[in-house]
This record gives structure tokens, C-alpha cells and sequence, in this order.
């Protein structure tokens, strides 16, 4: 994460009230640190200041309130991770995630370790609004009080980037305190507002974008990726509308049904013997309810070591029985089991009616038994980790096929030119984090503008998170972050202390705090480098 700090300039030159009227760009170049300064921007933003000091004042007061708020937060946060590394109290989970998100600047993309380049672009961007949101802070809280400042300036120390306002440090030692501290808060309360205002956007964007687009219906396909098992079925355009004929509102609804569906499969998993010496049909299966003929008609089986193997692009099928549990085992009742299997289109099969307790909704009142007595309840008989799921969709390539949208659930939309459904058999988790999907439609039939809403989300989103661990960040109690100017100054109103006493107490809650900080960063580092090569292995 781009670190960022303040530097107060120490110079011989007359103390005066007035911005540095310097318009050119210099830059400092050494074997581990180099910079860019900037001081173009010196007197607009000393004539902003001071046109609004009276707001600005009252602004910054707020801000010196969080800032010292934040410090005390992230300190305690800070002694929470270190006592849980110590093994001094039951780690807490979710004030772990926390941690790592926010105040280490650890943000899910950077922890998975699969950033995608676009991803990284929304990355980038956020963090320059961040970071500008945040020096800005800083430079308008010093003009509102009339200091002057000397630059701002972008840098990379080894290989750290981050950015920092100079300031005469003359003027700022003799600046009161709670003056002082009003500018080293204020980069912090900035991001925080950042932050707010962020989160508040992303609250308002369906009222915003609600003349262009239709939000919360059905989510649509942006994009499908190279190698997706969807990638022959779905393309950009394309309206998702259920998934095992649960209607799906938005991509969140479409990642809960995947997490739904595939705690179903692992729970049926687990019947399934290890070396599948045994088949076993149970509750929890999808089933369909097939017409004895069909089942008198349907190709007979081959058997390959022991597993059922289908001709032609068939797909296998077993009965589901009325009682909780039949198994038959291998090597007794090879030839009932055999009987037990039939090979079918599996398209046909999805137009019938369902029955089995495996769907998401209860279609059979509590009863697997749902078909006629001319009718068999047949089910895949699928492999373990597999899932079936059934995926209805909408290609809205002119606007009549928008008309068909509230026509999902019938049979005769299955056979449309616009649409239809499909089943997919395999990983589904894999499956729909191959498919990118949006919550807006654009109310045109063409798909200009579709990744608008999408974009704007991804960069409000980015810049909340970043924003967000930039202002806690600073708050630490570290050395060259605002934490340590926030510290030093606030010791100040302890007048019970020396001047020296209060020096020896700033070097050793830095020092402290700098340990802690890097041990802290390195663990989570390395706890999530440990999770990501555990998931690669399985």
C-alpha cells in the first residue's frame, strides 16, 4: 500500500505567511529514494485556505477529534494483534480480517494473489485519489492557518512509493497546538471523509443511474473468460434470469446460489464411499420426474472399472427411491445396479417436471416421491465434487426479446430463439467466477455503455478500501507516518511531563509501535501466502 508522509523543512529563510511562489517541478534522485516535487499549486491553494480559514477551522477541529480517535483505535488494534501473535488470548477471526484488509492495507485482490490487470488499474487510480485526497488534507489545513508551504512532492524510497507535504518547520513549531494538530489530523479525517463519500455513492448509485439503467432485475453478462465451460453458451449481452429456477436479481444473489448449491453437493458428497465401491441414492438429490416409456427406451448402459458409461452425448441417470437410503454394493448387486441406470438427452430430461429434495426451493412438499405411478424420479448419477444446475437465460439481440424476460418459468421460452436453458455439470464455483456480471441494464436495446455502472462501481469500491486503510494506516504510531506527529504534539498537553521525559515517551511508543507494525505486517503476510499455496495444492 503507498505509504505517505510529512515533513517539516527546516530553512534559514525569513518567516513569512506567504506561499512560495516557485512554478517549476524539481525532483531528488539517489541510489534508494527519489522524488518529484510540486510547487505550482503553492499559492491557489494558500488563496483557498485562507478564503475559507473560518470553515476550514471549524472543518479541522472535527477532523482533530477523529484523527486522536483513530490514533487510540488502531494503537489498541495494534496491541490486540500482537497479544493474539503471543497466543495470550483465543484469536478473534473476524477482528483478524479486519486488520488485514484495513490497517495493513491487505485488501482481498492483494491477498489472493490473482490481481488481474484491470484490477490493477482500478488499484491504481483509487490509490491516486487517495493519496491526493489525503496530501490536499494536509496543505489546505496549514493555508487555513497561514503556513506556508514549501512543496508537495511524490517519492519512492527503495521500493516503497508515497507522497508528502514540506512545510517551513519554523512556522510550524511556533503554530499552537491544537493548530499543529489540526494539520497533522487532516489527512487522515480527509481519507476518512473519502471514504464516506464513497460508500455513500455507491449506496446512491441505482437512484443516480436510474434514467439510463435498470438495476436489480437480472444480472448481465460483461464478459466471459478465455477457458470458461460457459464460454460457448453465454456472451456479453446475455441476461441471466435463474439458476435451478431461482429467479437471480443481481451478481450477488448469483455468487450466494453458487455457495448454496455447492454446500448441497458437499453435503451429498459425503455418502458417497471413497473408492465408490458402493452407489448410494439418498436425499438431497435434483431429480426429474421421467415417463416410464422413455425409461424403456433409453440406451443401455457400458460399464468401464465398475463406473456407468454412456454412448453417444447421452448422459446417465439413476432412480431416486421413496426411502431415505438404498445401497447397493458392488460387488453383491452389480446387476441391480445396473438396471438402475439409464442413458438419456439431457435436455429432454430438464423440460419435465422436478421431483428429489436437492433443489434449492421444496418442489415436492416434503416428499421425493412427487411423480405419477407411471412416472420414475431419475437423477444424474453424477461423481462427487460435480455439480448439476440448471441456467436460464435471456440474449436480448432485439428489443421483442425483452418481451419474453417474465416467460422463464414456461416450457415454451426454453425453445426461443432469444434464450433457453442449459445444464452445466462440473465445478460451479469455478464456474461463476468465470463470468463477469453486472447488476445494470442499459434501458437501450444496444450494449453501449453496459460497462459504465460496472467501472464506476469497481473504482468507488477500490478507493472506500484504500482510502480507508490510508487513513488508518497513518494513524499508527509509526515512525514518518502522521502517527508519530499526532503523538508528539498530543504529549505536549501531558505538562506534567519534562520536555525530556516526553521525548524518551514518544522514542519508545514509536520504537514499539514500529516493531509491532512490521512484525504484524509480516505475519499476515505470511499467513495469507500460506492460505493461497494450501488452495493451490488442493
Amino acid at each position: 500500500m503507498v505509504g505517505r508522509r510529512m515533513r517539516r523543512w527546516r530553512t534559514a529563510q525569513t518567516h513569512t505567511v506567504l506561499p512560495l511562489r516557485v512554478t517549476h517541478v524539481s525532483n531528488t534522485i539517489s541510489c534508494w529514494y527519489c522524488d518529484l516535487k510540486i510547487s505550482v499549486l503553492n499559492e491557489p491553494l494558500f488563496r483557498f485556505g485562507q478564503r475559507h480559514a473560518r470553515f476550514l477551522r471549524v472543518w479541522f477541529s472535527v477532523g482533530t477529534g477523529f484523527g486522536l480517535t483513530a490514533l487510540v483505535g488502531v494503537t489498541m488494534m495494534l496491541l490486540w494483534e500482537f497479544a493474539g501473535a503471543l497466543h495470550l488470548y483465543h484469536e478473534n477471526a473476524k477482528l483478524d480480517g479486519i486488520l488485514t484488509d484495513y490497517l495493513f492495507g491487505f485488501s482481498p485482490w492483494v491477498s489472493s494473489l490473482r490481481m488481474s490487470l484491470l484490477d490493477a488499474g482500478y488499484l491504481l487510480i483509487s490509490t491516486l485519489i487517495s493519496v491526493s485526497v489525503h496530501e490536499f488534507g494536509h496543505a489546505i489545513a496549514a493555508a487555513s492557518e497561514g503556513l506556508e508551504i514549501q512543496y508537495v512532492a511524490v517519492f519512492v524510497a527503495l521500493l516503497f512509493p508515497g507522497a508528502l507535504v514540506a512545510f517551513n518547520n519554523g512556522l510550524l513549531q511556533a503554530l499552537p497546538r491544537v493548530k499543529a494538530l489540526h494539520i497533522y489530523c487532516a489527512g487522515v479525517w480527509h481519507n476518512a471523509m473519502c471514504s464516506a463519500v464513497c460508500g455513500l455513492a455507491m449506496f446512491s448509485l441505482p437512484l443516480i443511474l436510474f434514467p439510463l439503467y435498470i438495476h436489480g432485475d437480472s444480472p448481465m453478462v460483461l464478459d466471459v473468460s478465455y477457458g470458461s465451460p460457459l464460454s460457448g453458451y453465454l456472451s456479453p449481452g446475455d441476461i441471466i434470469l435463474s439458476l435451478d429456477e431461482i429467479h437471480i436479481h443481481n451478481p450477488q444473489e448469483w455468487m450466494g446460489m453458487a455457495s448454496v448449491i455447492d454446500k448441497q453437493t458437499g453435503q451429498q458428497n459425503s455418502h458417497f464411499s471413497k473408492d465408490f465401491k458402493s452407489f448410494i441414492t439418498q436425499k438431497g438429490r435434483k431429480g426429474y420426474c421421467v415417463p416410464g416409456s422413455l425409461v424403456e427406451e433409453s440406451k443401455k448402459i457400458l460399464w468401464d472399472k465398475n463406473q456407468s458409461v454412456c454412448p453417444d452425448d447421452l448422459v446417465p441417470f439413476t432412480t431416486i427411491s421413496c426411502s431415505d437410503a438404498i445401497v447397493f454394493d458392488g460387488d453383491d448387486k452389480n446387476d441391480e445396479r445396473r438396471k438402475s441406470v439409464h442413458c438419456l438427452t439431457a435436455m429432454d430430461i430438464i423440460k419435465l417436471r422436478k421431483c428429489g429434495d436437492g433443489w434449492v426451493t421444496t418442489v415436492t412438499n416434503g416428499t421425493s416421491c412427487a411423480c405419477s405411478e407411471d412416472e420414475f424420479c431419475l437423477t444424474l448419477a453424477q461423481m462427487p465434487s460435480l455439480n448439476w444446475v440448471e441456467i436460464t437465460y435471456l440474449r436480448p439481440n432485439n428489443p421483442e426479446c425483452l418481451q419474453l424476460e417474465g416467460m422463464f418459468e414456461t416450457s415454451d421460452f426454453q425453445d426461443s430463439k432469444c434464450g433457453g436453458t442449459f445444464v452445466f455439470i462440473g465445478d460451479f464455483i469455478s464456474m461463476v467466477n468465470s463470468v463477469s456480471l453486472t447488476a445494470y441494464r442499459p434501458r437501450w436495446a444496444s450494449n453501449f455503455g453496459a460497462y459504465i455502472p460496472s467501472v464506476l462501481e469497481k473504482i468507488l469500491s477500490c478507493t472506500f478500501h484504500v482510502s480507508l486503510t490510508l487513513a488508518l494506516l497513518n494513524s499508527l504510531p509509526v515512525y514518518a507516518l502522521d502517527g508519530e506527529f499526532i503523538l508528539e504534539a498530543t504529549l505536549c498537553y501531558f505538562t506534567f511531563l519534562s520536555p525530556r521525559k516526553r521525548r524518551i515517551v514518544l522514542q519508545v511508543h514509536l520504537l514499539g509501535g514500529t516493531i509491532i507494525s512490521i512484525f504484524a505486517v509480516l505475519r499476515i503476510f505470511c499467513f495469507s501466502f500460506s492460505a493461497n499455496g494450501r488452495l493451490i495444492n488442493s
